[in-house]
């Protein structure tokens, strides 16, 4: 038994969003057996642009039962039938979520009709529902609306059995068949690939623009998480609606993953990762002399080309330093640009030499320097004719890379041209630090 199903909503996902109409037609495999139809009350205003699309508006609603009153019927109505839409995750999570909420579990197998179509109705330009139903013949009353669409789903799918998808529909509706959380527009063959290893994976869209980036220890298991939990949040059903690709790059470890995705997630930007999306390092401790033979230090913009003693996120974070150095080191704070008038003549009175001074400054740079380590982290490669390094430098991140099995790391310039110069920041740092922490032996400090 197949119970064909669509809803409108006031929203695109189920975690916030409610029902505002539902229609429900129960097949048998031959013929429409059963109907359901009713409009329902959000218990929210209808957003503008969701009454222009359906033509719902909330003076419609205000007499409509709410999800809760017609719920038993609903479950009964769905109770051990195949779950069937066009689009078939996205109303599926509402009812999910809307029966849950109601005190009703609901767990049924699931069939989704554009899938379906695919299979049986290769190379078509489109498979929405609208362009389907033009390429076959099927009139649509009351589009964008429950009853219509459901009925026009309806038809759709009597023509997708008449074409022979009886086999094709035995195969989605397996246990372990992907077919029941894969998304809407991605290839089962595009699973069956992803690799048992560790590494970093890229969700794409149709336009094969790069939406996400994520890290796994096991890229196959946690790509496949993504799909099969039945999470009704914003992002979830967003990603079910656009991942239509996915690539992936092995890694030697977790680290190595952990290090290039947030490398990834910086430079692609993509649009649902959001808890790395920080700022580079703009800022850089430097030092120079003046005319006068003193040793100055400043914080200032990060520069490419000039080397910094070292670097920060926010100009905050170097000013905090900079008071600390002229605090245990007694050093000016107008040496310091700290204090940004100009030298006077009392100022130079009681300055020291400039060979004591300057002194000062070495003495708290040396101290800064203690604080940065440089060291290597040499681990396992991919495979027995390489090994992974990773390059701290003055306690910046250099970057990542393999060198080959034997090679002996005498110095950091030893290995800094095998090695991909990467952007640093707190994340990679303070992980390498704290693998580095737990696999000492791993660890070469020069």
């Amino acid at each position: 038994m197949y119970a064909i199903v669509d809803i409108e909503t006031t929203g695109g996902h189920a975690s916030s969003h409610g029902i505002t109409e539902i229609a429900i037609l129960v097949h048998d495999g031959n013929r429409l057996v059963q109907s359901f139809h009713s409009l329902v009350n959000p218990g929210k205003e209808i957003p503008l642009y969701i009454t222009a699309l359906t033509g719902i508006d909330s003076k419609m609603l205000r007499d409509a039962p709410y999800f809760e009153d017609i719920a038993a019927e609903v479950a009964d109505m769905l109770d051990r039938k195949v779950f069937v839409a066009h689009n078939v995750n996205f109303d599926y999570s509402f009812i999910r979520q809307h029966l849950k909420h109601a005190g009703f579990s609901f767990e049924e197998k699931k069939l989704c009709t554009v899938r379906l179509s695919r299979k049986v109705f290769p190379g078509l330009p489109s498979y929405s529902l609208g362009n389907l139903c033009r390429e076959l013949g099927i009139s649509i009353e009351q589009r964008h609306r429950a009853g219509g669409d459901a009925k026009a789903t309806l038809e759709l799918f009597e023509q997708l059995l008449r074409n022979g998808a009886g086999v094709h529909i035995d195969q989605m509706l397996k246990r372990n068949s992907s077919e029941q959380w894969l998304p809407l527009y991605l290839d089962k063959s595009v699973i069956d690939q992803l690799p048992d290893a560790p590494g970093v994976y890229y969700f794409h869209d149709r336009k094969g623009k790069v939406i996400y980036v994520g890290k796994a220890v096991n890229i196959s298991k946690r790509v496949r998480s993504h799909f099969t939990h039945n999470d009704p949040d914003r992002k979830r059903q967003h990603l079910l609606r656009q991942v239509a690709d996915i690539r992936f790059r092995v890694c030697a470890n977790e680290l190595e993953a952990l290090v290039l995705e947030s490398t990834e997630i910086r430079k692609l930007w993509p649009r649902f990762n959001v808890s790395q999306k920080q700022p580079v390092r703009r800022f850089g401790l430097y030092q120079y002399e003046d005319n006068r033979g003193y040793r100055r230090l400043a914080i200032d913009t990060y520069k490419k080309n000039v080397p910094a003693l070292y670097r920060f996120n926010l100009l905050h974070e170097g000013l905090l330093l900079m008071n600390r150095l002229i605090e245990q080191y007694d050093l000016h704070p107008k040496l310091c640009h700290i204090d940004k008038r100009p030298m006077d003549e009392q100022d130079l009175s009681f300055l020291e030499e400039p060979a004591r001074y300057n002194k000062k400054v070495g003495d708290a740079l040396l101290s800064l320097e203690s604080d940065l380590p440089t060291m290597a982290i040499i681990d396992e490669g991919r495979n027995a004719g390489e090994q992974l390094c990773l390059l701290i430098e003055r306690g910046s991140f250099y970057g990542m890379g393999y060198i080959p099995a034997d090679f002996h790391v005498s110095d950091p310039q030893s290995i800094r041209e095998l090695l991909e110069p990467m952007p640093d920041n707190d994340f990679i740092r303070n992980s390498i630090y704290a693998y580095a922490t737990e696999h000492p032996g791993k660890v070469r400090r020069f």
